[in-house]
């Protein structure tokens, strides 16, 4: 072959393909945890100064021009449509149930239930964050072989414990206390900044494990 035949590496290469979607693009990326706050702002600030009907109505009509402004953006469909289907959920209990402190009763079993889950992978030995990293690595490896790989699952898995351990107990006690306005606080406080401290434990482990177990060739 001559070098005029031969292919300038420069020429034609072939695009590199979008890089698949992060756990953090799919929740809606960093303002997908401030859009998830708004719904419980609006509903706590008109449970104050409105009758529960018309506060079912402003939350409602917040959170579908909140969708719709989301979907103009371009974000993703489940990710913009996911928390109009949550405050939806929850406007539904409170007028079920008569109860403003309801529009958070969902999200308290929910922890508990997250609490359930993960203590419980660590009981048995299973940490769910390292089942998840191998599932998604195909269930190719034999991960609870690593002892490494093995520690930072438990360290990863044992965060999100603590973390819908803590919700669960603080809003629960303040459900008791029937406290809308501190359930409300207790929501946003609780909600972005510890998920994201938890976040950061499972990615960590989800690379050492990479690193250890499936490094690239």
């Amino acid at each position: 072959m001559t070098m005029t035949e031969q292919q300038d590496p420069t020429q034609d290469a072939p695009a590199d393909p979008d890089p698949a979607p992060t756990m953090l693009d799919q929740l809606g990326g960093p303002m997908g945890f401030v859009w998830s706050t708004v719904p419980v702002v609006v509903f706590v600030t008109a449970n104050a100064l409105l009758p529960l009907p018309a506060t079912i109505a402003v939350a409602l009509g917040v959170g579908l021009a909140l969708t719709v402004f989301r979907l103009v953006r371009r974000e993703r469909f489940s990710s913009a449509t996911g928390s109009l289907l949550g405050v939806a959920v929850a406007v539904g209990v409170v007028a079920w149930t008569g109860s403003a402190r309801d529009f958070f009763v969902i999200g308290i079993w929910a922890a508990l239930a997250g609490f359930v889950v993960t203590a419980g992978s660590l009981l048995a030995r299973r940490p769910i964050t390292g089942v998840v990293w191998n599932l998604v690595h195909g269930r190719a490896h034999d991960w609870r072989a690593d002892r490494v790989v093995l520690r930072a699952h438990d360290l990863a898995t044992l965060a999100a414990a603590a973390v819908f351990g803590a919700r669960f107990v603080v809003q629960q006690w303040l459900y008791l206390a029937d406290t809308t306005d501190g359930l409300g606080i207790a929501r946003i406080a609780m909600g972005t900044p510890l998920t994201v401290l938890a976040a950061l434990v499972v990615v960590w482990a989800f690379r050492r494990s990479t690193a250890r177990l499936a490094p690239r060739s």
